[in-house]
């Protein structure tokens, strides 16, 4: 739950302050994690988010773009589909299958970027957030180390706010 309220903390501090008369969009846009894979729907955080926020009567409309299975290089090529529907918030959750499928991590890193990059192009005033993802050490231990800082990496590059692990207590 902790997860949950910090990312409500991101938004009401910023997006919320604007007298809101329409219904805002926050896009959570990720792999398994975000889809909610092995929990009933209501159960998936971005509609625990959906509650949170219409329990303090905001006018947000919270949409769960996880898809399970999904890379980098997945959330690539169907962002600008996603990207029809105007947003006023992402939460970039991907990278975590890359990791356990050893992808090349210049590639991760460069998918995740052209992901910022459309989101900037084609709603330049959405905030976006990028969610922190680690990988078991299988892979060995210059590839963990490597897969690590491609989000804080990436957050300072784009002066995006970073949640560091998306996992840390998202389950218990």
């Amino acid at each position: 739950m902790r997860l949950l309220f910090l990312i409500l903390s991101f938004f009401l501090v910023g997006l919320a302050q604007a007298q809101q008369a329409e219904t805002r969009s926050i896009l959570f846009f990720g792999d398994s994690i975000t889809a909610g894979l092995g929990v009933d729907k209501s159960q998936a955080f971005p509609a625990l988010i959906q509650q949170k926020v219409d329990s303090v009567g905001m006018n947000y409309d919270v949409i769960n773009g996880g898809l399970s299975g999904e890379t980098s290089a997945g959330g690539l090529r169907r962002i600008d589909w996603v990207l029809q529907r105007e947003i006023d918030m992402m939460i970039l959750e991907l990278g975590g299958n890359d990791g356990l499928r050893g992808i090349d991590l210049t590639d991760t890193k460069s998918n995740l970027q052209q992901i910022i990059d459309k989101v900037e192009a084609k709603y330049p005033n959405a905030e976006i957030i990028l969610a922190g993802m680690q990988v078991p050490p299988n892979l060995g231990q210059e590839y963990t180390n490597k897969f690590q800082q491609i989000y804080p990496e990436l957050a300072e590059e784009n002066d995006l706010p970073l949640i560091p692990s998306i996992m840390d207590k998202l389950g218990g």
